[in-house]
């Protein structure tokens, strides 16, 4: 839209002199309404422009994976430097990889991964599966990816001696670790939806109490989730659709607490046996 000179525009406007007495005031009056007027058309134009840049936001590069991560490890090599950053971002990827990876084996489709900076990286699809096991699936493929992808920097480190490795395989096993606590929307929650809901009581109370000796705002955000996402299921839960989403074969539930125990077992032995007794910024 191409901006007009309105009449009472300072540049319509004559310059000439007062006439009378109080005249003077009346062409300033115009001079102000003028000024208003054009900067309406400023803001209007600059509005339009905001629109147009919104609209066109998630087609930016920067919201694509390899962009998202990008963002991502500029933010971590804030704190812990570039190559730690490379590494830990890397690790991030792996592990929602394996979530990708299982939905597309269920026949559900998937988006890549988008990663946000201090929060971790989220992948987008209609559905977890057809039931409760294939949740299960999905959300152990996730850990179950990123342990392998850890023992990358642990062989190194076992290798070298180098305490950056060793820094790094903890990062990785402790954060798949941390994602296999019973509480939805992390993946200990998705597996307890092959096995028993009522576990997600004992994962809320879990991480309830961590926000209360560990105050964190990641924390704080999962509680709320969690709790928004349990109390959703737990209305629903006498519904016909959702009697045949967790009605799946007892050897499936046998599987899924095997995995989810093992998993367990054997990331809290790697996490002992990685952990260093000083911070990251000493690696």
């Amino acid at each position: 839209m191409e901006a007009r000179e309105l009449p009472g525009s300072p540049e319509a406007a004559p310059d000439l002199g007062p006439i009378h007495p109080g005249s003077g005031r009346r062409g300033q009056l115009k001079r102000v309404g003028g000024a208003v007027a054009a900067a309406g058309l400023v803001l209007a134009k600059l509005g339009a422009k905001v629109k147009v840049l919104l609209v066109a936001l998630p087609k930016l590069k920067l919201l694509t994976t390899s962009g998202s991560m990008l963002v991502s490890i500029v933010a971590y090599q804030l704190i812990f430097g570039w190559p730690f950053a490379v590494g830990f971002v890397m690790l991030l990827l792996l592990h929602e990889l394996g979530h990708v990876i299982q939905l597309r084996r269920e026949g559900v489709e998937a988006s890549a991964p988008m990663f946000i900076p201090f929060l971790g990286a989220v992948i987008s699809a209609k559905s977890l599966g057809d039931d409760a096991a294939a949740e299960a699936r999905v959300g152990l493929a996730g850990p179950i990816l990123g342990s392998l992808a850890s023992l990358v920097p642990l062989v190194v480190w076992v290798a070298t001696g180098s305490d950056f490795w060793r820094a790094l395989a903890f990062i990785g096993f402790f954060l798949n670790l941390f994602n296999l606590v019973p509480i939805l929307p992390l993946d200990g929650g998705r597996a307890m939806a092959a096995l028993s809901p009522w576990v997600w009581l004992a994962g809320l109370a879990a991480m309830v109490a961590l926000v209360v000796f560990f105050p964190s705002p990641i924390l704080l955000l999962i509680v709320v989730l969690g709790g928004i996402e349990s109390w959703r299921r737990w209305k629903a839960r006498n519904t016909p659709e959702a009697r045949a989403y967790h009605r799946i074969p007892t050897r499936t539930r046998v599987l899924v607490a095997a995995t989810y125990l093992l998993l367990i077992a054997t990331l809290a032995v790697a996490v002992s046996a990685t952990h260093l007794p000083r911070g990251l910024s000493d690696v």
